[in-house]
C-alpha cells in the first residue's frame, strides 16, 4: 500500500490515475485504518491546501459544527450566529445536499443573493468582523479531499469510517479550529440508522480530531422524525429566522442549544454545557443572533431591505411565487401523533424538486411541508397536520406516500429529546 503522504500528494498532484486513487482507497474500504494512520491520512489532507489562520489573541475562540444531515436539520443556519453572539468565531465550510438530505449551503442559496463562494481573506474579514461566515469548499481548502470524494462517489467507497472521518475532518481542520462539535444523526432518515455505527464513526471523529488538537465532541441525535416543522430549502430558511427570533420550535432549540453549549464549554467560555446552553438560548430571545445572521447574509450578497419585513423575507425566499401551491393534508382519525416518518417525506421532497436526483440538477427552493403538529400531539380527524408546497399538482403516488407517513396512537404519546448520547 503506498504510503499515506505519497499517496495524498499524487491525489493532488495528478500523478495517480483515478484508477489508481480508487484502489488505495478501496484498500481502506475493505481493511480500514488505525487510529494513527486515520490522524496520518486526515492531517495530510488538510495540509493539502491552505489552512486558515487566525491572530493569536482569538484563534482558540475558533469552533464550528458538522451534521451527517438529515430532514429538516437547519441547526448550523441558527448555531453559527448564535455561537458569534456569544463571542465564539465560527468560520463554517458547509456542503450541499446528498440524496433526501438537505444541504446548508443549498438552504442559504435560497435567499436571493446569498454567495456561498467565500475566499479565504473575505473568510478571515468576516470571521474577524462579524463573527462567522457559511460558504462552500473552495479549491484552496483541503483539495485532496475533494477529489478523494468525487471518486468514492461513483465507486461506492461510501461507508467507510476512515474515510469518512478524513473527508469530514480534512475540511473543518483547515478552518484552523480550536473546537469542533459534530452531530451524528442516527435513524431510518439518517446515513447512519442505528447507533452502533454511528458510534464506531463519533469514535474515529474523536480520536481524530483530538489528534490534530480539536477538542472535539459528539452527539448522537435521532432522525426518524422531521427535525422541527420545515423541510425544503426556503421553508427551512425562514424557520431558522423564527427560531433567531426566539420562536422556534423546541427540538431544534434545543439541538443547537446543546450542540453551542458544548462548544462554549469545550473553549472555557463557560464553566459546563448547561451554563453554555443557556448563553445560547439568551442570544436567541435577547435578538443578538439574528442580528448576526442579518450582517453574515448582508455581507455574502443578500440585500438589507429582505430583513425589514416578513413580506420583504418571504419575497427573497421566493415563496410568495403565484405559481407555489400548497395542499394541505388532514388527519384520517382522532389520537395522538406516534410517528411521522422522515424518509418518506424526504424522499417527497427531493422527488418534487426540493433536492438533486442527478449531479448538477436545479433545486426549486421553494417546495417542502411545514407540519401543522408533530409527534406527541392530540388531533381530531379532519385536522391538519402538514401542508406541502409544490409546482403543478400532486401525483397520486405522492399523496398515498404522504398519507402513509403518520401513525396514530389511542394513547397519550411523550416528544423525547433529540439527543441520544453526546461523547
Amino acid at each position: 500500500m503506498t504510503d499515506i503522504q505519497t499517496f495524498v500528494n499524487g491525489v493532488v498532484s495528478g500523478s495517480l490515475s483515478d484508477a489508481e486513487v480508487e484502489d488505495w482507497m478501496r484498500d481502506v474500504f475493505d481493511n480500514g485504518l488505525s487510529v494513527e494512520g486515520t490522524v496520518e491520512l486526515t492531517h495530510a489532507m488538510l495540509h493539502s491546501g491552505t489552512v486558515l489562520k487566525w491572530p493569536d489573541e482569538w484563534k482558540h475562540l475558533v469552533v464550528d459544527k458538522h451534521s451527517t444531515g438529515g430532514i429538516g436539520d437547519k441547526v448550523s443556519l441558527v448555531l453559527a450566529p448564535a455561537l458569534a453572539a456569544c463571542g465564539m468565531k465560527c468560520p463554517m465550510i458547509a456542503g450541499r445536499g446528498l440524496a433526501h438530505t438537505g444541504g446548508t449551503l443549498d438552504k442559504l442559496e435560497a435567499l436571493d443573493g446569498y454567495d456561498v463562494a467565500i475566499t479565504p481573506e473575505k473568510a478571515r474579514d468576516m470571521v474577524s468582523q462579524i463573527g462567522c461566515m457559511i460558504g462552500g469548499q473552495t479549491g484552496e481548502i483541503a483539495p485532496a479531499d475533494k477529489r478523494m470524494y468525487a471518486i468514492r462517489d461513483v465507486t461506492g467507497l461510501i461507508a467507510s469510517v476512515p474515510l469518512i472521518t478524513g473527508s469530514i475532518l480534512s475540511k473543518k481542520a483547515a478552518e484552523g479550529l480550536a473546537a469542533l462539535v459534530m452531530d451524528i444523526k442516527v435513524g431510518r432518515a439518517a446515513f447512519m440508522t442505528n447507533v452502533d455505527e454511528a458510534r464506531a464513526l463519533a469514535e474515529s471523529i474523536v480520536s481524530t480530531g483530538e489528534g490534530l488538537g480539536i477538542s472535539t465532541s459528539v452527539t448522537l441525535t435521532e432522525m426518524d422524525t422531521p427535525l422541527g416543522f420545515a423541510a425544503g430549502n426556503a421553508l427551512e430558511v425562514l424557520e431558522s429566522v423564527e427560531t433567531l427570533r426566539g420562536a422556534g420550535p423546541a427540538d431544534l432549540e434545543e439541538l443547537v442549544c446543546i450542540q453551542g453549549g458544548v462548544l462554549l464549554h469545550a473553549t472555557g467560555l463557560c464553566e459546563t454545557v448547561d451554563e453554555g446552553a443557556f448563553r445560547i438560548h439568551d442570544s436567541l430571545i435577547d435578538g443578538s443572533a439574528m442580528a448576526v445572521f442579518e450582517e453574515m447574509c448582508i455581507a455574502q450578497g443578500v440585500e438589507r431591505s429582505s430583513f425589514e419585513s416578513e413580506s420583504n423575507l418571504l419575497a427573497a425566499l421566493g415563496l410568495l411565487d403565484s405559481a407555489l401551491k400548497t395542499t394541505e393534508f388532514a388527519a384520517p382519525q382522532p389520537g395522538w401523533i406516534a410517528d411521522i416518518d422522515a424518509m418518506v417525506l424526504g424522499t417527497v421532497v427531493l422527488e418534487l424538486g426540493g433536492g438533486r436526483l442527478n449531479l448538477g440538477d436545479e433545486i426549486d427552493a421553494g417546495v417542502g411541508f411545514v407540519l401543522d403538529a408533530h409527534v406527541g400531539s392530540l388531533l381530531v380527524a379532519g385536522e391538519p397536520w402538514i401542508t406541502i408546497y409544490h409546482r403543478g399538482e400532486l401525483s397520486n403516488e405522492h399523496r398515498e406516500m404522504i398519507e402513509g407517513a403518520i401513525a396514530f396512537s389511542n394513547d397519550a404519546v411523550d416528544a423525547e429529546s433529540r439527543v441520544i448520547e453526546i461523547l
